[in-house]
């Protein structure tokens, strides 16, 4: 993998590492609302783990059936949901099992291979 862009934001600092198809974001959270609640800003480990989707709407239904819940809280803490932000990505996030949160994308991540910014 190789980096493919740094970030320095007021929700978190780190990096980003990619391989084309795969990415991993290496973050410190910078506050608690946008690490979510039950984890915090001083939180190490696998915080969520994202996929790209050809729908959110359809995913949401999907992930609804299976007990899972939008995790607004972070959303709007991160500034992410349905709706275009900059870097023109769209992405939201769900409760997962085991506490690691599920991330999905239309568009998908910067460097990875679905992702053309606007």
């Amino acid at each position: 993998m190789k980096e493919i862009a740094r970030v320095n934001s007021p929700g978190a600092s780190g990096y980003y590492l990619s391989d084309g198809d795969l990415n991993l974001a290496i973050l410190h959270f910078k506050n608690d609302a946008v690490a979510g609640v039950e984890r915090g800003a001083g939180w190490s480990g696998i915080h969520h783990i994202g996929f790209a989707v050809e729908s959110l709407e359809e995913i949401a239904d999907k992930l609804a059936a299976a007990g899972s819940k939008p995790r607004d809280d972070v959303n709007e803490a991160l500034g992410v949901g349905y709706g275009r932000r900059h870097g023109g990505n769209v992405e939201v996030k769900y409760s997962g099992p085991d506490g690691v949160m599920i991330d999905v994308s239309e568009t998908g991540w910067v460097g990875t291979s679905g992702f053309e910014p606007k």
